[in-house]
């Protein structure tokens, strides 16, 4: 498995539930991401783009409102452009949502944190519940 390990990124905040039910299925996976604690390391702006650019998604939807600065910066007006919207998460990380999971199979917003299923390039292992108690993968590593 030692070869796959920077096969494989997670842009996590272990404060986060969805983060580690995230980065518990990818281990339960066999595999042992590259961990990027993202507040302490945020990623650049270009790396950012790119990562939402490789994600095939708007940038606001990679906006964390909860337990952010959000509101306070007003950054619910519709009429922020892309850019506004990425100076305001190079500024305040906490606004990157997560956990963002780069793998050889593509790059996901985990969230929910079993979508990163779709992007592990090996099955699961065995069983899996998420910590607060829902089956994600049964005993034999198939989703439920």
């Amino acid at each position: 498995m030692k070869g796959q390990a920077l096969d494989l990124i997670i842009y996590h905040n272990p404060d986060c539930g969805t983060s580690r039910n995230t980065l518990a299925m990818i281990n339960n996976a066999g595999i042992e991401p590259h961990v990027v604690e993202y507040l302490k390391t945020p990623p650049t702006r270009a790396l950012l783009r790119q990562l939402i650019d490789r994600m095939g998604v708007p940038v606001r939807s990679v906006i964390r409102e909860k337990g952010t600065p959000f509101a306070e910066l007003g950054l619910g007006d519709p009429s922020l452009t892309d850019d506004q919207l990425l100076d305001a998460m190079m500024a305040h990380p906490i606004l990157i949502n997560r956990p963002i999971v780069v793998s050889p199979l593509g790059v996901r917003l985990c969230r929910p944190s079993e979508a990163v299923l779709d992007i592990l390039p090996q099955p699961q292992q065995g069983a899996f519940t998420k910590e607060d108690g829902e089956r994600v993968v049964d005993a034999q590593g198939r989703r439920v």
